[in-house]
């Protein structure tokens, strides 16, 4: 990927974000109280980095799988140098791993492969966390067609690559010569995906996913009563995870603004002021979305800085 314009395309949606916040505040101040997360960071914080180390322990696995032995420390910071671009359409930014893999002996197919497997479980496992607020929301048949339609279209393109392959061609006599690049790394990528096809890869990638957003939901059901917004059963638990695939769903950069909306929205359904569940829904994309940006960004100018390994 182009480092340049990548830094460039974040930079403007940090900026929009920012302006958004403004915007935000001159209706419910919720940026004059931001010192009020202080004392709930540590706890927020912890869970965010939590939830990492399960995605990344399930990345290497995926990795190991594949019969690639990549060092654990040069693994980890590829896969969290990934996060300084996530707020991309699709999160396409974290096949920046790509870059520092490569050099690594991982061919940029099977990277592309294991980000879309990973994808494919988060979102499973985001549908079933979601289920009892979705379920009274009257979402639910919304939210688990999307994760459905996404799921078929991995699928068709996995199991009949020459569908991808027409679309490269496509592309190319369109004179859509990037888009034919994109499009001929998706279809390779998506290739890989049935060496991943078995039961024990499948339950051990759900199970991790489970886990990762588990530990982040819970993390916001603590900012929520620590705001004094108490919510009861597993609906305070799913109301992160509906946002989450409200925000996937918008397409939008890191479902930037339609995950806080939705979130502030049904904040709003179960009774809570506007203020206070504004500044949660603020809370939890700092502590989770951007705190994982600036992770990236770190990762990704360490790696930056030294020497690349030569092809394997």
């Amino acid at each position: 990927m182009k480092i340049r314009r990548a830094v460039g395309g974040w930079s403007i949606v940090a900026g929009l974000y920012f302006v958004a916040l403004l915007w935000a505040d001159s209706k419910t101040g919720v940026l004059r109280r931001l010192p009020e997360l202080v004392p709930m960071l540590p706890v927020v914080v912890s869970a965010t980095l939590a939830s990492i180390a399960l995605r990344f322990a399930r990345w290497h696995w995926l990795l190991r799988r594949a019969g690639y032995r990549v060092p654990a420390g040069r693994s980890l910071l590829a896969y969290v140098a990934g996060f300084a671009f996530t707020a991309t359409p699709g999160k396409v930014g974290e096949l920046l791993r790509v870059r520092y893999l490569v050099t690594a002996g991982v061919p940029a197919s099977r990277v592309v492969g294991a980000f879309v497997y990973e994808r494919l479980f988060d979102l499973a496992a985001v549908l079933l966390i979601a289920l009892p607020a979705a379920a009274e929301f009257h979402v639910f048949g919304v939210a688990a067609s999307f994760v459905a339609l996404v799921f078929a279209a991995v699928g068709v393109m996995a199991a009949r690559p020459r569908l991808g392959q027409r679309l490269v061609v496509t592309f190319r006599r369109a004179g859509m010569l990037r888009l034919a690049r994109a499009a001929r790394a998706v279809t390779a990528g998506l290739a890989h995906i049935r060496l991943w096809a078995t039961l024990p890869d499948m339950l051990i990638s759900l199970v991790a996913g489970l886990g990762a957003w588990l530990v982040t939901s819970w993390s916001f059901v603590y900012l929520l009563a620590s705001l004094g917004i108490v919510l009861t059963g597993f609906k305070a638990l799913a109301l992160f995870p509906v946002a989450m695939l409200a925000g996937a769903a918008s397409m939008l950069p890191g479902g930037l603004g339609s995950t806080e909306a939705t979130l502030v929205a049904l904040l709003a359904a179960a009774g809570a002021a506007l203020a206070p569940a504004s500044l949660a829904a603020v809370g939890i994309r700092l502590a989770t979305l951007w705190l994982a940006t600036v992770l990236g960004m770190a990762a990704f100018a360490y790696l930056e800085t030294q020497p690349q390994p030569s092809r394997r």
